[in-house]
Parts: structure tokens; sequence; C-alpha cells
């Protein structure tokens, strides 16, 4: 039994950055892993045999973990957090988990549960989050954001991709090795809600249950693939700094005919400042900001440009007539290795309906850096926050706010988890994954590594086009499938790999 494509998908592929001598880690495992391919085949097909029968019910439960509306960052949502940690506590039950406890926290859920099997064999703990981003702006959705919709062979809903779908792809594999007799590792499962606003309340939760925690490697899927043809593994993920700013000019809103150019506008200062952070280059302008960044070598940088990456594609994909970013970068690389500085909101005025001639009295802005390894999330919101401060021209004041940040983190590709993740994309793709590292950001990578001294293993399998934090969020039936296949492989793979 195959999972065949119904459609192709975007090939312009995924801004990477390929290690040298890494894609092809795992050939040659096989054997040593099973001598007997009577017995890999039989497991394969009891696995695929398993879920043929059962991938309607399967989707029939992520879809109604889609259609609660768990938006972390709003307090109107919070009975729905509680909900939607409540079913994802009870369908890991259904799917063979021993235990399964919702812990409170400061602030919303976080939902535990564990199957052991033996305490002799190695231990994988499973990390994902049930909150979403929310859904604005509402009237670009072709559907409901929390009205899940299969379209051409995709699934369209806020959280169908990050992370609810990837996240139940590996609940759904332990029922899969549950029904099948086919646990090889113990599993564990920590499910939080409030990846999306930085995880507030996840550091103090860790350091509580160290005991609790403890496994031999962290498994996450939060991450995405260059492609279903050109599979890869994440090695990598950027580091965040998120800020706010408000710029306040006069004591109240005022007539723009009578006051306008005579009073600085709060809103014109503020783009102002913005503009002020690329030079004509695009590079970053704030002092400091590139003082820790590690350099790409030449050769790093040559490999980074085998990975396959179709521009003309990509412009077409976004819609966009030509890319931007830092002269001298390529766009893998500026996604890659470079840190960024990006303007996430802005607001201030009149911005209903109709015509209001109005000099705002405030003007508000998010912006966020995305960071490379060896930069400090608290060292860089430090001179984001100095450097807005110090630009400010008279007639204004600024007040900053900081929401959250996150470390860049490194996956370390000789480990057996990387191998075993490698080995096990091979096996159901038919091709050694790429490794790569991602744009994005998991705040939570380091606090894990710090706190339980484990390393963590990405195997995400969405894709750059998903519309991750966007209208019209999707997650390929295809991939959800593809993940289920190969996770159990994983499971697998790191069991026999791990010393006795």
């Amino acid at each position: 039994m195959e999972w065949r494509r119904e459609e192709s998908f975007h090939t312009y592929a995924k801004p990477s950055w390929i290690l040298q001598g890494q894609d092809h880690v795992c050939h040659g495992m096989n054997e040593r892993l099973f001598p007997n391919s009577n017995t890999k085949l039989r497991i394969m097909e009891a696995w695929k045999e398993y879920q043929q029968k059962n991938k309607d019910r399967f989707l029939s439960e992520l879809l109604d973990l889609l259609r609660i509306p768990s938006v972390s960052a709003r307090s109107e949502n919070r009975e729905d957090m509680k909900k939607c940690a409540e079913a994802m506590r009870q369908r890991l039950l259904e799917a063979g988990a021993s235990q399964a406890t919702i812990y409170s926290t400061d602030g919303h859920p976080i939902v535990y549960a564990e199957k052991i099997i033996d305490p002799k064999k190695p231990t994988v703990l499973v990390y994902g989050h049930y909150d979403v981003q929310p859904p604005d702006p509402l009237e670009l959705w072709k559907s409901g954001p929390f009205e899940p919709e299969i379209r051409d062979g995709k699934i369209y809903a806020r959280g169908s991709c990050d992370d609810k779908g990837q996240v139940y792809m590996h609940v759904k594999a332990l029922e899969i090795m549950n029904h099948t007799n086919s646990l090889s590792t113990n599993l564990k499962f920590i499910i939080e809600g409030e990846e999306e606003i930085g995880s507030p309340s996840l550091a103090k939760f860790v350091g509580l249950h160290k005991d609790l925690l403890k496994a031999d490697v962290i498994l996450v899927s939060d991450t995405a693939m260059i492609s279903m043809e050109t599979p890869s593994i994440d090695i990598g993920v950027r580091g965040l700094s998120y800020i706010e700013i408000e710029v306040t000019g006069p004591n109240r809103d005022l007539h723009s005919g009578v006051y306008g150019g005579a009073v600085a506008n709060p809103i014109t200062m503020l783009a102002k400042m913005i503009a002020g952070c690329h030079d004509e280059n695009n590079h970053i302008t704030i002092p400091g900001f590139y003082d820790d960044v590690v350099e790409a070598s030449p050769a790093e940088r040559k490999l980074m440009a085998a990975a396959p990456f179709n521009e003309e594609e990509y412009k077409k994909d976004l819609g966009v007539a030509a890319l931007w970013g830092e002269k001298g970068y390529t766009t893998n690389e500026r996604t890659g290795i470079r840190p960024t500085i990006e303007l996430n909101g802005i607001w201030g005025g009149y911005t209903g309906e109709g015509a209001k001639t109005v000099l705002p009295s405030r003007a508000h802005a998010k912006i966020s850096a995305r960071l490379v390894p060896n930069q400090s999330s608290e060292l860089i919101t430090r001179k984001l926050l100095d450097y807005f401060k110090s630009i400010a021209p008279a007639g204004v004041t600024v007040k900053t706010e900081v929401h959250h940040g996150g470390e860049p983190y490194m996956t370390p590709i000789d480990s057996i988890a990387y191998k075993a993740a490698a080995k096990a994309i091979e096996t159901s793709f038919g091709k050694a994954p790429i490794p790569v590292r991602g744009g994005g950001s998991i705040p939570i990578c380091s606090l894990f590594e710090k706190e339980l001294g484990i390393k963590i293993v990405f195997m995400g399998f969405g894709l750059d086009s998903d519309n991750l934090h966007s209208p019209n969020e999707k997650f390929e039936l295809y991939n959800f499938y593809k993940g289920i296949e190969t996770i159990p492989w994983f499971h697998r793979y790191f069991a026999e790999m791990s010393p006795a």
C-alpha cells in the first residue's frame, strides 16, 4: 500500500544550509539494523495496513481539534485553551498512553502523557503545542479559520500545520505502534499551550518536573521540508527577539489642518525610525547588531548554493516581482544564516471606514529580530530597545515593551538520534534527507537542553508554502499521512542504534 499524491507540490524548495557530506550519512545501515529483511517487511506492512484502515478516522479526529479556536494570545479564548488541552489528553489515552495528565500553569495548561514499555529501553520525549496564532485578517480566509475544509488534497485551517497537524502525527504513530505491538522505545509527550506567545510558563514547568521529563532525546515536528520530492531535516532554527514600540506626540489627537505642520506626527516619526533600521544595502544599522554573528565560510556558502531552489517559482508562489534582502547574500543565505529585523505590525490614528483628518497622539509597532547562532536574544533585545529610544526625534517620546524571545539552536548531526531520523525518512521516502537550517524559531529548544541535558531532533513534515501564521494556513493530506508513516521508523531505528 502506498500513499499517492494527487497533485504536484511547490518545488521552489526551502532556503537552507546544507552541511558537507551529510546528505548520505546513514546509507548502508539496513543490513545491520534488520539482518532479516522479512522482519522489516512485516513491520512495515502491519503499520501501513493499520493506517489504511483507520486513516479516515485519523483525519476526522484532527479536524475536530482544528475546530477549537485555541488562540493563546487572546484572553477571550482561555476556555478554548482548556477544551483543547482536554481533547489532546483524551486522544493520547485513546492512542495507547498509559497515563495522560493536564498540568495547570500561570498561563495555559500543559498536557503530559507517557507510555513506558521497559525502563531499560531508550526514551523519546515528543514536544509539540496545541495553541495557534490569531487568525486575522479574517476577510482573507477562503473558509473559516476554525472551520477546517479539505480542498485539493489540503487541510485548510488555523493550526493545520503549525502545530496541531504535526503533533497529531505523533499521537497517531503511537496508536499504530501500540496496536501492532511494535513499540520499541518508551514514549513521553509534552504538549503546551503557549508556544505562539513565547512559552512563558514552560521554563517553570520543566524546572519543577525534570524527573518526569527525563529522556534520551526530544523529538519535535514543528518545522518544514524542502519538498516531498526532496526531503530534508532541519538541523537548526534561528533565535527570536520580539518587542513593541509606542511613540507618543501631543497629549490628544489633533485636527490635521489646524495643527498639521506644527506638531510632530507620531506615525511619521515611527515610520522614519523603522526605515532607519536598514541602509541602502538592506544591512541592519543598529550598532553592535552583528557583533556576535559567526560568518559562514566560503566553503559553507558554496554548499548552501547546492540546495535545490527555483527563484522564479519562489517569486510566483509569493506573488512578488522581485526579492529583497541584505546585499551580498542569496535568498538561501538570508533566511538561513543571516539575522534579520522585520516589522510585524504598525498602527495608529484613524483606520476605520471613510476619512477622518486627524493628527494622532500615538503610533505603535511590533518588531521582531531573527537571530543566528552566537547571538543572544537578551543582548539583541537590549540593543533594540536602546536604539529606538536613542533615535527618537524631538517632539515625541518612546515607550518600549518586551514580548518574548528565544535562543538560536543547532542540533548535532553525528548523534544517534539524528541518524535515526535520517534513516527513518530514507526508509519512508526512498531517499536520504538533506540537512538544512531553518529560518523560523522554536524558543524552547535551548531551554530544554539547558534544563534536561538532552538534544533535540527536528522531524517536520510541513512546507514553507503552508501559510504558517497567515490566512489560509494548510497542511497537505499526503504530508500528514506520510508523517504518521515515517515516525514509527524513527523509534525503531533509535532503539536499534542506542547502546544496550
